[in-house]
């Protein structure tokens, strides 16, 4: 990971590839929903991208004849990237902790997502206290608004 920091203090990392993002979080198929994050401010955003291909076990039967990835997975894909930006943040000390959802408001499904798009995941950190953390997120296709969720996830050792 490269780290930059700006004249404020922030520090961006300017991505964090599917090799780093298996260090970091313990998701495996078929459950990883983030392929690359591509830009990331610690503590504060990031971006992720998560290709979705007709190969995704999901389109088996969601739904065969009309395939669409089902929103809850897309809520998933933006909490794995807000996790991605979690461990980043802490460091080495945090890969591999598992993350556990706390509540998902305000979801709104806006566009159906099908194979071949490739979806950008915009997450914000709103606060954080201790392990609990909660974010805006919104994913995007072409720079459509796809889906959105504000969500709080729990940080906890294996």
């Amino acid at each position: 990971m490269n780290i930059q920091t700006d004249k404020t203090g922030l520090s961006a990392v300017a991505a964090v590839d599917i090799r780093r993002i298996l260090q970091m979080i313990p998701h495996r198929y078929p459950m990883l929903m983030v392929d690359r994050v591509v830009n990331m401010e610690l503590d504060r955003s990031a971006v992720g991208i998560k290709n979705v291909s007709i190969n995704e076990p999901f389109f088996q039967g969601h739904f065969p004849s009309e395939p669409v990835m089902p929103g809850v997975l897309i809520v998933e894909a933006m909490a794995q990237t807000a996790a991605v930006l979690v461990v980043a943040t802490f460091g080495a000390k945090s890969e591999g902790k598992l993350v556990y959802f706390m509540s998902i408001d305000g979801a709104r499904f806006r566009q159906p997502v099908t194979p071949g798009d490739r979806l950008e995941l915009h997450v914000e950190k709103i606060q954080s206290r201790s392990n609990v953390w909660k974010f805006a997120g919104k994913a995007m296709v072409d720079g459509k608004l796809a889906a959105e969720a504000t969500f709080a996830a729990m940080i906890r050792d294996r």
